[in-house]
């Protein structure tokens, strides 16, 4: 008898889990430092302009890959798929216009708000209600309110819980859609999203956006911050349960923290930090006091919100 573990055996199912969550170990590294390195760009063409091109680059390779225009789209699915695509595009112009002002791993931590208010909003559990006072600790020292976060920009604060709400509204219109295609419907969605950006974009940075050494360094950016971590989590979804996946997301913020130090030098407070924190295991907790069930691979992966 072979001692090599067959496709249904413990060892192998163990591998497969172990790759997937690699896996989206690997989108959020990706992702952050993608987001890290598009904040580099921003002196060049500024936020509004690096938005439209990392949206519009991201929709062009996803459109390639899944072209949307082979599906059969009613007229009702196609307004709920523009109206997914218009929150997609309004939430990547709010977290890069909050980018400016503030640390990535604290923009990010803000917005996560979004859809941990999601999960928690049906909440019947009082373990839950801890995990909701938790991110409201977490939020009420990063939020410029006291002397706890009064070195953050309050502009870039509320375009970073503008992108929170813009996720919850993601998530929200996104679950209506789930009898779509995954695939199309973020490749259509992420076209709307780059008509709402490149006006902005435009306005800002006008025919800098075309010039190649910015086009080629956007293209790199879209790859990292879209395209990679897309792939990652497709591959994932179906492998993981979905408690699983959420706890995974919720190292974002942290991960965003790191890649913003290392890559951008943005050193954060104490209090920052620890706000971090309190929203991150606030995340954690929610996902663990979920039900235990698979992802749907046609679930939409949470890069493309970003």
């Amino acid at each position: 008898m072979s001692s090599s573990a067959s496709p249904s055996s413990p060892g192998s199912i163990d591998l497969v889990r172990l790759g997937a969550i690699a896996a989206v170990v690997g989108s959020i590294v990706s992702l952050c430092v993608g987001t890290s390195f598009a904040k580099s760009l921003f002196d060049s063409v500024g936020a509004a302009g690096v938005t439209a091109l990392r949206v519009s680059i991201s929709a062009l390779i996803l459109c390639a890959v899944w072209r949307p225009w082979r599906g059969r789209w009613a007229p009702k699915d196609l307004a709920a798929v523009a109206l997914f695509g218009v929150v997609l595009g309004a939430m990547n112009l709010m977290f890069y216009m909050a980018l400016r002002t503030v640390p990535l791993g604290v923009t990010i931590a803000i917005e996560f708000s979004g859809p941990l208010a999601v999960a928690l909003a049906s909440s019947r559990k009082a373990a839950d209600f801890v995990w909701i006072a938790l991110a409201v600790a977490g939020l009420g020292l990063l939020l410029p309110l006291g002397h706890g976060a009064a070195a953050l920009d309050p502009t870039g604060v509320m375009f970073a819980l503008g992108a929170a709400v813009c996720w919850a509204l993601y998530i929200v219109l996104g679950g209506r859609l789930g009898h779509l295609h995954g695939g199309r419907t973020i490749a259509l969605g992420m076209s709307v999203a780059a008509l709402v950006a490149l006006p902005f974009g435009i306005a800002q940075a006008g025919a800098g956006l075309v010039a190649p050494e910015i086009l080629g360094f956007a293209a790199v950016v879209a790859v990292a911050s879209s395209v990679i971590p897309y792939s990652l989590e497709i591959y994932a979804l179906p492998r993981l349960p979905r408690q699983t996946f959420g706890v995974l997301l919720s190292l974002e913020p942290a991960v965003g923290s790191l890649a913003g130090l290392v890559i951008l030098g943005e050193k954060l407070s104490l209090v920052e930090w620890a706000a971090i924190g309190a929203i991150v295991t606030a995340s954690v907790g929610a996902a663990l006091g979920a039900s235990r069930r698979p992802a749907h691979p046609e679930a939409e992966p949470e890069a493309a919100s970003r």
